[in-house]
């Protein structure tokens, strides 16, 4: 590995790290071994192949991961990828919450890196589902119907938070739980909040 593949954006970015500085460093290193080219996205270390994005870092309270762009397409030998929530389609996470536990996994991860790899060489593409296919409870469009601020509320949002939001009121199977569901959670979609927000 080359200093000179290293980016300074992400050098700064390790420097202001508080929380899984060692961890991230650790990552840094496994995934230059395997020749990527470094770069700072959505404030995190991203790293890339042929300008198309491979795999990431980033950390949360309880673990720091690495994420896999499209994770979905890979074959998983070890069984460890998580997705995140189930709207997530295409990404995947391996997660960690100690320096230990990276380093035990040093070649594992090296090998998921290069098939992240061979998956964008080989041209593969996940197969988004539409958001098409989402049917809005009765409970939920009732509010809509009632309350033109909630619509347009609820339209400006991403399409993943209107998915989320969606799937979360439709998996209730009594109506009652559905409308307690979509009371608790107006108000946040009024302050144009995802439901994790």
């Amino acid at each position: 590995m080359t200093i000179s593949s290293m980016n300074p954006k992400v050098d700064e970015f390790l420097s202001k790290a508080k929380k899984w500085k060692e961890e991230f460093e650790k990552l840094r290193m496994i995934i230059l071994d395997c020749q990527l080219t470094e770069e700072l996205k959505w404030g995190v270390p991203c790293y890339t192949f042929e300008k198309k994005n491979i795999v990431l870092i980033h950390g949360f309270k309880e673990y720091c991961a690495l994420l896999f762009h499209k994770g979905s397409l890979m074959k998983d030998s070890q069984g460890i990828l998580i997705q995140q929530t189930e709207n997530v389609q295409a990404a995947r996470q391996i997660r960690f919450t100690n320096v230990q536990e990276i380093a035990e996994m040093e070649t594992t991860l090296k090998a998921y890196i290069e098939e992240a790899i061979e998956v964008e060489k080989a041209g593969l593409v996940v197969d988004f589902k539409k958001n098409t296919e989402l049917i809005i409870p009765e409970e939920f469009q009732t509010k809509i119907d009632e309350n033109p601020a909630l619509k347009t509320a609820f339209e400006a949002l991403t399409p993943g938070r209107q998915r989320a939001y969606i799937l979360y009121f439709s998996q209730a199977k009594q109506s009652k739980t559905r409308e307690s569901r979509v009371e608790k959670c107006m108000q946040q979609i009024l302050d144009g909040k995802g439901l994790n927000d």
